[in-house]
């Protein structure tokens, strides 16, 4: 038996600052850090540049790059 995915891998999808900070407005789940839901939603969610813009919007708004998820670890 073989898995179907559920969805495809969206390439060359625009990111300009708007959407960029768009991934700052994402609730987390229950007993989620909001600082760690953040930045993982943005990490998986972006290309290196535009995670990279998105740090510069996440540390501007006060956010803490130290977020850690239930288990203790953070994204680094």
């Amino acid at each position: 038996m073989s898995l179907k995915k559920d969805k495809q891998k969206v390439l060359g999808e625009v990111f300009d600052d708007e959407r960029v900070r768009s991934f700052l407005n994402y609730q987390p789940p229950a007993g989620v850090d909001g600082d760690f839901h953040l930045l993982e939603k943005a990490y998986r969610g972006m290309n290196l540049d535009n995670f990279a813009t998105f740090l510069q919007f996440f540390k501007q708004a006060g956010h803490n790059l130290d977020a850690t998820n239930p288990e203790g670890k953070t994204l680094v």
